[in-house]
């Protein structure tokens, strides 16, 4: 059994991971705000603090928990830079500040895959996160998807045809497969996995869209550090 704590628990992967977790038989807190208490899953500790203010919940960590960081802002867009800047960066560096200080077994990110003709402010946004998480020395998995399909995140389904095409081109097959789609039930399976098979201790490992498709126990995620 794992002690995990969740930054973003009552989004839309949060919610979802928070209850997997808690049925696999995890001990499972979620950092929320004072106001969103009411969202965080039944049977799920929340801890009130700021994700964007490492001070405010550092001290619910410990040494040994994997903390599992998915804040971020909803529905990204390119109209969204200021955001990315205001809320998904303050965010992870915070988290890398409290995973550091409380010494934590292991730090999970979901990240954004790229490199990517569009989104470049999101995606600088999210470079820096891992950038942080390297310079940090932590033990850490990040996860690269580029759009989770799942309930009101349909819409890109429709482009499933037009990826098969790409994806049988050799000029286009990588970056289809890079920016490919993913449902949430592989993307919580993957952070379940995650989870529950860290990487080595100092190691960062990283999990592209193909791995996360296939899962990490039948893939090879490339390990650096």
């Amino acid at each position: 059994m794992a002690s995990v704590f969740i930054n973003g628990g009552t989004g839309y992967v949060g919610r979802r991971l928070a209850a997997t977790l808690l049925e696999r038989g995890h001990r499972v807190r979620v950092l929320t705000r004072a106001e969103s208490v009411s969202r965080v899953p039944a049977g799920v500790e929340a801890v009130v603090g700021n994700a964007l203010d490492a001070a405010s919940y550092v001290g619910a960590l410990s040494a040994g928990e994997t903390l599992v960081h998915l804040v971020g802002t909803p529905h990204p867009s390119p109209a969204k830079a200021a955001e990315f800047r205001r809320v998904d960066l303050p965010s992870i560096q915070a988290a890398v500040a409290a995973a550091a200080s409380a010494r934590i077994e292991h730090l999970i990110y979901v990240s954004v895959a790229h490199p990517a003709p569009i989104m470049h402010a999101y995606i600088d946004v999210r470079t820096a996160g891992e950038a942080a998480i390297v310079q940090a020395g932590l033990t850490a998995t990040i996860v690269r998807p580029w759009y989770v399909l799942g309930p009101g995140h349909w819409w890109p389904a429709i482009l499933i045809p037009a990826y098969a095409l790409l994806e049988l081109v050799p000029p286009t097959r990588a970056g289809a497969r890079r920016l490919g789609l993913v449902t949430i039930g592989k993307m919580v399976r993957t952070l379940i996995d995650a989870v529950e098979h860290p990487p080595e201790h100092g190691r960062v490992r990283i999990v592209d869209v193909p791995q996360i498709r296939k899962g990490l126990s039948s893939s090879r995620p490339r390990v650096v550090g």
